[in-house]
């Protein structure tokens, strides 16, 4: 019997359904065995969710459950879920000085400093893209020093020229000229705004200055032939294609200054003037972890909103490009007599915001009395002296123990910190570029970026909440140095992930197809071919988490004791101790380490913070 002809029962125009084959999971578990990329990315996304979202997650959590303190007063069982901490935070009689106050003192200091780094940061951006200003090839990279350093480096300097004797200590070069600073002038929020202000400044003439470089200057010429002023001009054409990048700077001065914590703290706590960022670290300084939370979540959820709208932005700046020749838009104005005026100006805002306080920072380190230029006041002792006669510090700090081990500790945990965020973040990069799992590439893009959106002291926080007791097979970790390596890490993975994703998406899949077909296994391919060719871009994922890392007050300020002191908190408790010299000396070294890590980064990286302004 002739059998039946075999047909085809799919409906024309459709694919036949795929068989799945029994044991389907074997065969998925098979064929992801020869490339494991699925498994890094889901173990990836395991870490990461371990080292970022669950201590924040945590924290938040803290906010609305009983601890242990507070069981008889509330006459709920701990970890209950209570209000108890939201109404004594904002309803309590203690309210006003915790929390309403601190909050009114960080939103005028955050707005402030973002109406004076727009005037200042946004007429040198126009200087330094649109014209041909004296000296622009090296004003490209002075303007941007200050952010090159702790910004509470300057908040040091201001003490050393400004302080008063309100709160004691060393006079300050003003009053060894004579002149008594008012309280307004010597701390709280004028100075807190101003060297706010000044720091990240470089923002607006980074943001600004690139944006205005790629403005169409034929749009200008256009409205000109028409009839259109030069006020008319800049109000209706200039300034509503520049506001996205005005916008996005101010909403990152925002966030960084919102969690701001060195320059408050030293220039705010002496006269109690204090921003949600100091209120914080009073309360965990208290053991108040239900306060603690609190006062991070709400420094947590403004940052997260300007985060949010920043990158909103981003995504709506497509609607404000223009299209254009390279030479219409790179078109350079001739500053004419105006040049050296426009120099000068570059010139003062880069003395004031970072030569003279480095060099009154230096000076001091020399000085016996701040501000007595008698050669008899001139003195090595702070530096390399034997017998200085003060109760903690006898010894000048180059032959301090505590200096060397404090060194010793910054460049072995923020090294250890940065070693292991490049590799990750490498390792991000290929899972996300590779894995065939397209929502867990989505899932660890967005949670490497969370730290970001999170400012330093409410992430320490965090990871105190997380770590300060035992969790599972861990033990507490408060106190020893793997807590400081591991909130380290995990604060700047946003920097190491966008560096290895960025290279990884651009890093075709030929050179690993050719060395499998040869018989290289995962591994193989991974340690031979992905890593020597991305080399740049894991330095990259290295060298800025080290740079960033070295100077960080706010993340490790409330991680670190005596034991573990990094140079930036050690530099922190010679201040509360009143070691002018010896704190001032500490931090120059810190600049020094952060300054030339930054240039070498860049050459590494063959990158310039200053790209994209026409220095050459």
């Amino acid at each position: 019997m002739a059998e039946a002809p075999v047909t085809d029962s799919t409906p024309k125009g459709r694919t036949a359904p795929a068989v799945r084959p029994v044991g389907s999971w074997r065969f998925w578990l098979r064929t992801r065995a020869t490339d494991p990329t699925t498994f890094l990315a889901l173990g990836l996304l395991v870490l990461f969710a371990y080292l970022i979202a669950g201590p924040i997650l945590l924290l938040l959590s803290d906010a609305v459950r009983v601890h242990f303190p507070e069981v008889r007063r509330t006459g709920l069982p701990e970890g209950t879920f209570t209000l108890y901490y939201l109404e004594r935070a904002t309803m309590s009689p203690i309210a006003q000085a915790v929390f309403w106050r601190p909050l009114w003192n960080t939103a005028q200091v955050a707005f402030g400093a973002i109406a004076l780094a727009l005037l200042v940061g946004a007429p040198l951006g126009w200087l330094l893209s649109r014209t041909n200003l004296p000296g622009k090839s090296w004003y490209s990279t002075a303007l941007i020093v200050p952010y090159m350093l702790p910004g509470w480096t300057f908040a040091l300097a201001w003490t050393t020229l400004f302080s008063n004797r309100t709160t004691g200590g060393t006079p300050s070069w003003m009053e060894s000229f004579g002149f008594n600073p008012p309280d307004w002038l010597a701390y709280g929020q004028f100075p807190i705004t101003l060297i706010l202000a000044l720091h990240y400044a470089p923002f607006v003439i980074l943001l600004f200055g690139n944006a205005l470089r790629m403005f169409d200057a034929q749009l200008e010429d256009a409205a000109r032939l028409m009839g259109a002023s030069r006020a008319t001009i800049t109000r209706k054409i200039i300034l509503p294609m520049m506001l996205p990048s005005l916008v996005s700077a101010s909403t990152l001065i925002f966030a960084k200054a919102l969690g701001d914590f060195g320059v408050a703290y030293i220039l705010g706590v002496p006269v109690n003037y204090n921003v949600l960022a100091t209120s914080l670290f009073r309360a965990i300084s208290t053991s108040q972890a239900g306060m603690s939370a609190v006062l991070a979540g709400t420094i947590v959820l403004f940052g997260v909103i300007s985060i949010l709208i920043d990158l909103r932005l981003l995504r709506e700046a497509g609607r404000f490009q223009t299209i254009g020749s390279k030479g219409s838009m790179d078109r350079i104005n001739d500053l004419g007599r105006w040049g050296p005026l426009a120099s000068g100006w570059a010139m003062v805002v880069f003395l004031v915001s970072a030569a003279i306080p480095l060099f009154a920072l230096a000076l001091t380190t020399v000085m016996i009395r701040p501000g007595v230029f008698t050669l008899d006041n001139f003195t090595l002792a702070y530096w390399i002296g034997t017998d200085l006669g003060t109760t903690a510090l006898r010894q000048g700090i180059l032959l301090t123990p505590e200096f060397w081990n404090a060194t010793r500790n910054s460049l072995w945990v923020v090294g250890a910190a940065s070693l292991g965020a490049g590799f990750l973040g490498l390792l991000t990069g290929y899972a996300v570029a590779r894995a065939p799992m397209g929502s867990v590439a989505v899932l660890l893009r967005q949670i490497t970026f969370l730290p970001y959106l999170v400012p330093g002291i409410a992430f320490a926080a965090a990871y105190l909440s997380m770590f300060a007791v035992p969790r599972g097979p861990l033990p507490a970790l408060y106190g020893t140095y793997i807590i400081l390596v591991l909130a380290i890490m995990a604060d700047q993975m946003p920097f190491a992930s966008r560096a290895g994703i960025s290279a990884m998406m651009q890093l075709g899949k030929d050179p690993e197809e050719a060395a499998r077909i040869s018989g290289a296994g995962w591994w193989r391919r991974l340690t031979a071919i992905v890593i020597p060719i991305q080399k740049g871009a894991l330095v990259a994922g290295v060298m800025l988490p080290f740079i960033s890392g070295i100077k960080a007050l706010s993340l490790v300020v409330v991680l670190a004791v005596p034991g573990t002191d990094l140079l930036t908190t050690y530099t922190i408790r010679l201040v509360d101790n009143g070691y002018t010299q010896a704190s001032n000396a500490v931090v120059l070294m810190i600049c020094v380490i952060a300054f030339f890590g930054t240039l070498a980064a860049q050459k590494l990286t063959k990158s310039k913070l200053s790209d994209g302004l026409g220095g050459r």
